[in-house]
């Protein structure tokens, strides 16, 4: 049998591994909620990181001159195909009737991603009148002349500067940068606008192909 001392010396000797046990137990539970916490700070960095990457807005002079709500607004726009997109915006009325009379509303509506520049009102009304109800009577000219206006994928502007192949079978030339650039000398007065198929930079003078 032990003795009173032995039993008291015995318990004491429990009472230490007791309170060593424990003291590791918590030490090991408290690591995987630290990390628990580091991975889902980490996860909350990833989802703000990603969500900063929209697309730029429109840029230019002339964007205050499209509508700021309605159907043709840049909201508005954005959800439609560009021919239809571009019926709706009082700034491209005559594009609209003359891709309308050469028959490529189908044409421009059905493309799968394309960069349109599209000439303003005030861009038509530097052709002589008598010289564009001609060309708008003229179904052959007027295809080949606004087909040199699209180019195959939707470029951004930082993709947009340099030659690009044309709908037409030409090449335009685009210079500048930033939110300035010029389509063969032509200015883009409101660029980087979205439709459901295609970017658009609207221009101030009408391009022709060369041939």
């Amino acid at each position: 049998m032990f003795s009173t001392r032995s039993k008291t010396a015995a318990v004491l000797l429990c009472s230490a591994a007791i309170a060593v046990s424990a003291s590791a137990c918590g030490s090991s539970t408290s690591k995987p909620a630290a990390a628990a916490t580091s991975s889902s700070s980490m996860a909350a960095s990833t989802g703000s990181s990603s969500s900063a990457t929209a697309p730029s807005a429109p840029f230019g002079s002339a964007c205050s001159a499209v509508p700021a709500t309605g159907a043709g607004s840049f909201t508005g726009m954005a959800t439609d195909p560009v021919a239809t997109a571009a019926s709706h915006n009082p700034v491209l009325s005559t594009l609209v009737t003359a891709v309308q009379a050469a028959g490529l509303v189908d044409t421009l509506n059905s493309a799968q991603g394309i960069t349109v520049f599209a000439p303003t009102n005030d861009a038509f009304s530097k052709i002589p009148a008598d010289t564009l109800k001609a060309v708008l009577a003229d179904k052959a000219k007027l295809t080949k002349i606004l087909t040199y206006h699209v180019v195959s994928g939707k470029l951004s502007p930082d993709q947009l500067a340099g030659s690009h192949a044309t709908l037409e079978g030409g090449t335009v030339n685009v210079t500048g940068s930033g939110q300035s650039f010029q389509v063969n000398g032509a200015n883009v007065v409101c660029g980087n606008v979205q439709t459901a198929n295609a970017t658009v930079y609207i221009v101030d003078s009408v391009l022709m192909p060369t041939s």
